[in-house]
């Protein structure tokens, strides 16, 4: 393996990992600011992909197509949270479970009937195709590193609200004691619609954004929602540090051990399904790491901070 490979390979997890941190930075709000188990977080990542490769195929304006899946997805979460989540707040977490994998059910049925069975696709930008030259004569997609940085700036966002608005005062409180700001002329129902709108929002984002580096079709979120579970549990529930770290580290460990591990396998043992037996390591490598951090740290790495 060569160098310029390496560097290739830890991009692709950065760019892996701020996609998982937009899709976890939404779940890990919602779940700290309402206690809320929301599975169809993955059906709105959905949403917004789907709406932006109708948008594009539409106007053909790929910036158009990502205001659409943020409006969408956004939309999307506040009707639902208006008309089926706010009656879950004092309901137990397998009320939750159910409710929410019905709206899996019922989002992926609606996107089939509204959009076929048949993929779309979303084509990337004559902006942002093709390679750019990084440093050291590297070659890389423009698009991905167009990704990391659209992460990175929200991440950046993101910590601006929490940190220095009264929204993110409101939001911060909420986490700690809900009664009490209620108590003190705190819209909380409003609040609530917000932060799931929000979240939302980004999940639509990163559907909207991975949408044009594979194809759009039902049931896409899933996937990455277990992926999106595992870094809110890795870096703590109801932390944005949190989500941003273990999305990065979810991300490079993912795409380095597929990398690494064959490699290595292949090199040490002289069987025949030494790169099998790597592969197959390399795929349970984030849920390890997982475990390893919960034994070290059963809250999470930043569990109960912002």
């Amino acid at each position: 393996m060569t160098p310029l490979l390496f560097i290739e390979q830890v991009l692709n997890g950065l760019q892996f990992g701020v996609m998982l941190f937009l899709m976890a930075a939404g779940l890990t709000l919602v779940f700290g600011v309402m206690g809320l188990i929301n599975l169809a977080h993955g059906s709105l990542y959905m949403v917004g992909a789907f709406a932006a490769a109708a948008v594009a195929g539409w106007s053909g304006s790929f910036l158009l197509a990502l205001v659409a899946a943020l409006a969408a997805s956004a939309a999307a979460g506040a009707i639902v949270e208006l008309t089926v989540i706010r009656r879950l707040y004092d309901r137990d977490h397998l009320d939750q479970v159910l409710a929410t994998f019905a709206l899996i059910l019922i989002f992926s049925e609606g996107t089939r009937w509204l959009f076929g069975s048949f993929p779309l696709f979303l084509d990337i930008p004559d902006w942002l195709s093709g390679p750019v030259t990084l440093p050291g004569g590297i070659e890389y997609p423009l698009y991905r590193l167009a990704i990391i940085a659209v992460g990175l700036s929200i991440a950046t966002g993101l910590f601006w609200l929490i940190a220095r608005t009264r929204l993110g005062i409101r939001i911060r409180a909420g986490e700690s004691d809900r009664e009490m700001i209620a108590a003190l002329g705190v819209d909380i129902s409003r609040l609530y619609t917000i932060v799931f709108a929000l979240g939302a929002a980004l999940a639509g984002l990163a559907g909207a954004m991975v949408g044009a580096i594979q194809s759009v079709q039902v049931g896409m979120g899933e996937p990455v929602l277990i992926l999106a579970f595992v870094v809110i549990v890795i870096g703590g529930i109801g932390s944005i540090k949190g989500a941003l770290v273990g999305a990065l580290l979810v991300g490079l460990t993912d795409t380095l051990g597929g990398l690494l591990l064959p490699e290595a396998f292949k090199l040490f043992m002289e069987t025949s399904d030494a790169t099998a037996t790597g592969s197959a390591l390399a795929s349970m490598l984030i849920y390890i790491l997982m475990a390893v951090v919960l034994v070290w740290r059963p809250r999470g790495l930043f569990g109960g901070a912002t």
